[in-house]
């Protein structure tokens, strides 16, 4: 099969792959072929996760007589050809998962004796972050937003509703979208928030987002709810909850409004509000709970902005600095 022989470019460009992959051996090619039909027909993976796992083997698997000749040797060769041709972490982390996945079935299916995969280790993906939104330019937006509502429009009223939760709460769009009216407290300006793992979590938020909430459910918000309108905190335009679909749109569109303001999506908010709660001075550990993280190495990728305000503080405080 052609597209076996000649893998496709992966998501990170043409020079990403490494250099050109010597052709596949029939017996190979089958593998890869009864692998793929295995992914599709019984794991369900659907035809775009197939042709990324068939792309990345033919890379891998390239220039084998037979999976006889498969062993961990071949498998560092081929990952070390790409890393020197510049292909990206992301690249080969994928690319080792992918045979990772085909040496473990292949075993399962009396194709190989040994697992060769299973000793492959890859450089972890770094996570990308995205980029990062100024202080003045977040209240820029906030600002244009709220120009928006002035008439009072029930679909700005929302916009800005929900954009004053995203970045004083730093939650996840679809913890936004999941909210329910009962989910927030007035009096003590919190909202109760079903976070990843259904993990519960109390977040709090200031006098903007309180004044943007209250125009929302005393203005917007009847307008656009319906006989059978669900109990949730932010509706669409037929009355039903709102997508996340449409809030990540809302923050695009917001961002749009502001010259020179990256275009970002909710993401981009959650991770503007910890990055400016960290500037402000915030304790990382309210900031991990803040965001719902399970583990302070994953807030910490937060701390990558804030370097300068680390090394005065260090500066300040360490008796050898």
């Amino acid at each position: 099969m052609a597209a076996a022989r000649t893998p496709a470019p992966g998501p990170d460009g043409p020079d990403s792959d490494g250099p050109a992959a010597p052709g596949l051996g029939p017996e190979v090619e089958s593998a890869i072929e009864r692998f793929a039909r295995y992914l599709e027909l019984e794991r369900g993976r659907s035809r775009h996760t197939v042709r990324a796992y068939r792309s990345d083997l033919a890379a891998m698997l390239a220039g084998l007589g037979g999976l006889a000749d498969l062993d961990l040797a071949h498998l560092r060769r081929r990952l070390g050809e790409a890393h020197r041709a510049g292909a990206a972490r992301s690249t080969l982390a994928r690319r080792a998962a992918a045979v990772r996945t085909f040496t473990a079935w292949a075993v399962r299916a009396g194709l190989l004796a040994t697992d060769p995969g299973a000793r492959l280790s890859s450089p972890p993906a770094k996570p990308a972050l995205p980029e990062v939104v100024r202080a003045d330019q977040a209240a820029a937006v906030l600002d244009a937003a709220v120009s928006g509502a002035a008439e009072e429009d029930p679909e700005a009223l929302r916009d800005l509703a929900l954009l004053e939760v995203l970045y004083a709460t730093g939650i996840r769009v679809g913890e936004a979208c999941g909210l329910d009216l009962d989910s927030v407290d007035d009096s003590q300006r919190t909202l109760r928030v079903l976070g990843k793992g259904n993990r519960e979590r109390t977040v709090v938020f200031g006098v903007p987002a309180a004044r943007a909430l209250d125009r929302w459910r005393a203005v917007g918000r009847p307008v656009l709810a319906g006989p059978h309108s669900p109990p949730a905190l932010f509706l669409g335009v037929r009355g039903g909850r709102i997508d996340p679909r449409v809030a990540r749109t809302v923050v695009h569109r917001a961002m749009t409004a502001v010259p020179g303001a990256p275009d970002i999506g909710p993401h981009g908010f959650r991770h503007a509000a910890a990055t400016h709660l960290l500037h402000g001075g915030a304790d990382l550990r309210y900031v991990q709970e803040l965001l719902g993280h399970a583990t302070l190495s994953t807030t910490q990728l937060y701390t990558h902005v804030t370097v300068d305000r680390l090394k005065v503080v260090h500066d300040q405080a360490h008796p050898r600095a």
